[in-house]
């Protein structure tokens, strides 16, 4: 469910600037992971904190479960859906 609403997010970003704007000035808060979920929330995305940070460690550790016992160390990032999230938004044009 996050995932879809997640990338409904990041596609109505990429096709509106003033939205990717908005979004971009949310890291700038003192707590830009709480503030990006409150904002996605008033334009209509289900978006929360505690199910934005699960679904990273659940991602991860699906990874790790796929390599048969030899992905035994977790690589930095691919648990932070949020900064994910961020990394493509920025990326977009």
């Amino acid at each position: 469910m996050i995932e879809q609403e997640l990338n409904r997010l990041l596609q109505a970003a990429k096709a509106d600037g003033e939205l990717k704007a908005a979004l971009l000035n949310t890291r700038n808060s003192e707590n830009p992971v709480e503030d990006f979920c409150v904002f996605a929330q008033s334009r209509g995305y289900d978006i929360q904190t505690g199910a934005l940070f699960a679904l990273g460690l659940t991602e991860n550790d699906a990874k790790l479960r796929s390599v048969n016992g030899g992905g035994v160390s977790p690589i930095d990032g691919w648990d932070d859906a949020y900064e994910q999230f961020f990394t493509s938004l920025i990326w977009t044009k």
